[in-house]
């Protein structure tokens, strides 16, 4: 019988050979090289998280999965990075069984909590509470046929944004894209841009925290292929008028911090840097780019097909397990009480919308 042990450690104690033994399972278990499932993402928000670890699971000493997640109070534990994270779970060796319980009682957890569970994540799924849309554009087979194919599904949509990538031009000046840019002013404005679009929503801001902005530098100045920050800028006239810090591994490139200058807006830069985005991506050897969970019009329009990711927690018996019913259970219940309600979805944006307007001025 195998000896088996749970080793828990800080994730920049992980070395080399463990991280290449993570990304080995991984593709073993034939699961996409999401980024924010890679050992550089756990690392980085080990640098700007003290309570991030991740639980290696060992069979006669040999690595057999990775287990990365975040400690609070009361052992109260989440998905390392939740948040930010679009993809969440463990990287588990095919076929390994466990019990989650007694993965978390090993962590000292009394809960795990998740909102992006990636799907295959079978020792957690009996325990998703929600399945939330995950829209991705397959680029596999190169921008072309993408762009044939989004002609055929929604025409009107390309024509009107490079019709207006046109009008920028002229009216502005010269349009040019950098899809790798390295440039600080341009991550700046980036930040303020998404900064003024989340308080004018009405929702929390997130580079107000500062964990948050802190681990958005690092991974943006990251130079592992396997997963590292990937900024693209959009100038007209010589000024950057939209940019997107994406999260990247050598063939899955993660939506994740779009945003564009609203006095440039009636031109749809957002759209017209994606469009650059896709192009440049799919040259570079991208074969998905993930969009990620939530609604958008924009996203109907330009997916290919849906992935499926998971909300919920696992929950051990003991006061730390009631404590987290207690605290998180009923926000989670309403949230998707309101997002099976679209009327009612709705009219809360509106509402949020008003109130960071009247915050605003």
């Amino acid at each position: 019988m195998p000896d088996k042990r749970v080793l828990v450690l800080r994730p920049d104690e992980l070395g080399p050979s463990e991280h290449k033994t993570w990304r080995h399972l991984r593709a073993e278990g034939g699961a996409p090289e999401n980024p924010f499932l890679d050992p550089v993402f756990a690392t980085a928000v080990g640098r700007v998280r003290p309570g991030a670890r991740v639980a290696v699971l060992q069979e006669d000493g040999t690595p057999v999965g990775f287990f990365p997640y975040e400690k609070g109070p009361l052992g109260q534990g989440r998905a390392i990075g939740l948040g930010v994270s679009d993809s969440q779970g463990a990287v588990l060796r095919p076929g390994l069984r466990l019990d989650p319980r007694r993965l978390l009682a090993a962590c000292g957890l009394s809960s795990w909590e998740f909102d992006s569970l990636q799907a295959g994540q079978h020792l957690f799924l009996p325990h998703a509470v929600e399945e939330l849309a995950d829209p991705v554009i397959d680029l596999a087979e190169g921008y072309q046929h993408y762009t044939g194919r989004l002609r055929s599904t929604s025409p009107g949509f390309l024509r009107q944004t490079l019709a207006k990538e046109r009008r920028l031009a002229r009216q502005v000046g010269e349009v040019r894209f950098e899809y790798d840019a390295r440039d600080p002013d341009a991550l700046r404005a980036l930040k303020r841009w998404k900064s003024a679009q989340y308080r004018r929503t009405g929702r929390r801001d997130r580079f107000a925290l500062e964990w948050i902005s802190g681990l958005v530098d690092l991974l943006a100045h990251g130079d592992d292929p396997e997963c590292r920050g990937l900024l693209s800028v959009l100038y007209a006239g010589g000024r950057p008028v939209a940019a997107h810090l994406g999260l990247r591994s050598p063939t899955v490139l993660s939506w994740w911090f779009p945003a564009y200058d609203r006095d440039h807006g009636r031109y749809s830069p957002g759209l017209i840097l994606l469009l650059r985005m896709l192009e440049a991506a799919a040259a570079d050897g991208v074969r998905t780019v993930d969009l990620g969970s939530g609604p958008a019009r924009y996203k109907d329009s330009l997916k290919t097909r849906e992935l499926r990711v998971y909300e919920g927690a696992v929950i051990r018996p003991g006061p730390g397990g009631a404590a987290y019913r207690l605290g998180r259970e009923p926000a989670r219940a309403a949230r998707r009480f309101v997002r099976g309600r679209p009327r009612l979805a709705g009219a809360v944006r509106r509402t949020l919308a008003e109130a960071g307007r009247l915050r605003g001025r």
